[in-house]
């Protein structure tokens, strides 16, 4: 399991592209959870950091994954020092301690997850811990967020109507380019003049079709592309290492894609 936690950082930056904010506090002044809906790498994550931040409230985050089960998100006892002691999963931790719990791609986690979270976002607002009997009522200041990239579901991994029924839910996409811009430009420190080519580059990927390509390129890989020019690299070796060669293995795919760099830089 990949978890991390963070506990009240400096407001990580975060570009509003509509009332998301206000969305995220009202459900967090009401006790509701929060589904975050959206392709991989348009801010979902650096949304919720920026939330739980400004909110000043501890963020437990996992990466959801095929084999993360119940156990990895509740606790399990484990041997310490020649002792068998309980260790708090990170949404426990969340509840016990009124944090925020964000459940990245919660739709890879085995089906056994949404069954504890079922409690959770309801009005019962309950955690169950079937290995010492405890039984956790959340108080006001924890929240439960998840988030899912609707283009990757299928049949045997789709988030279901009961679940996804105990959300409050905001879609996310790419921001317009302006926008998209001011945030390359701002995470990178790489002039906006030299970031507009790029957000173009961007936009002419994401609209292809008929090319093997699950995704269009993130505003994440746009950033790392941007920093290696900001740190000196060429434009041609940093648009190759963070964005032809994460987006696809395919050499004809890749020469498609240099092609279409060619056409953006001459």
């Amino acid at each position: 399991m990949s978890m991390n936690i963070a506990t009240v950082p400096s407001l990580p930056f975060y570009q509003e592209t509509g009332r998301e904010c206000d969305l995220f506090e009202t459900a967090y002044d009401n006790g509701l959870p929060l589904l975050l809906k959206g392709p991989t790498g348009c801010g979902k994550t650096r949304f919720v950091e920026h939330m739980a931040a400004k909110l000043g409230k501890p963020l437990y985050t996992v990466a959801c994954h095929d084999d993360l089960s119940a156990a990895d998100l509740i606790g399990r006892y484990l041997l310490k020092g020649g002792e068998t002691v309980w260790v708090d999963g990170p949404l426990t931790r969340a509840v016990r301690e009124g944090g925020i719990c964000y459940l990245d791609e919660v739709v890879e986690a085995r089906k056994d997850v949404t069954v504890v979270l079922h409690p959770l976002t309801d009005s019962r607002r309950t955690l169950m811990i079937d290995r010492t009997g405890e039984e956790l009522v959340a108080p006001k200041d924890f929240m439960l967020v998840a988030s899912y990239n609707p283009g990757y579901q299928n049949v045997l991994k789709r988030l279901k109507p009961s679940t996804r029924q105990r959300f409050l839910s905001i879609s996310f996409d790419f921001p317009d380019a302006e926008t998209e811009i001011s945030v390359v430009a701002q995470e990178s420190r790489l002039e906006v003049g030299r970031v507009a080519p790029l957000v173009r580059l961007a936009g002419h990927i994401r609209k292809l079709s008929g090319m093997d390509l699950e995704e269009g390129v993130s505003t994440r890989l746009l950033i790392y592309a941007a920093s290696l020019m900001a740190g000196g690299m060429g434009v041609d070796r940093a648009l190759e290492a963070a964005i032809i060669e994460p987006l696809s293995d395919e050499p004809d795919v890749q020469q498609s894609l240099r092609d279409l760099v060619a056409t953006i830089y001459g």
